[in-house]
């Protein structure tokens, strides 16, 4: 089972209202598209304008086939994660509640304002966009797992194409 190793330095500034966005420590812009190209290269995944985010955000969808999980490992459809325009750089993605509590606690992300509000579940939340090399192999393993749980299986015992 992944355990997310604990991030280093302060927390950037996000807004935490709508939309829900990073403000400082922002990914550098390769960083940004290779986490983009290892994103769409995951076996089944589309990617789509995201249906729930801002004008220019990446959505990565599940082929319906392979959409395996609960409706709360997806935010719209078979939208499991998307990643924000590059003046971000962050993403918003679902993972199992236990997982997402402990991306949170160790300093790679935020729960969605909207479930601090009720209106969403424990699953959704921000991760920050990756500093350098070392924090985009944590962050994608990140997605792995949302890829994962959107599939309905741990990122570790699913077939990968």
């Amino acid at each position: 089972m992944f355990t997310p190793p604990v991030r280093q330095g302060p927390r950037p500034a996000t807004q935490r209202v709508m939309p829900h966005q990073q403000l400082d420590q922002n990914a550098p812009p390769e960083l940004q598209e290779e986490l983009f190209d290892r994103c769409r290269g995951l076996f089944g995944v589309v990617v789509l304008p995201s249906l729930v985010s801002v004008p220019g955000a990446r959505g990565f969808h599940l082929e319906s086939e392979l959409a395996g999980g609960s409706a709360e490992a997806f935010m719209r459809d078979t939208e499991f994660a998307h990643l924000h325009p590059q003046y971000d750089g962050s993403l918003h993605l679902a993972l199992p509640a236990d997982l997402a509590r402990q991306v949170i606690d160790a300093g790679w992300g935020e729960h969605h304002p909207l479930v601090e509000q009720g209106v969403m579940p424990p699953t959704q939340l921000m991760v920050y966009g990756p500093r350098d090399k070392d924090e985009l192999e944590v962050v994608w393993r990140i997605i792995e797992e949302s890829y994962a749980f959107a599939r309905g299986g741990a990122a570790g015992f699913l077939p990968l194409n």
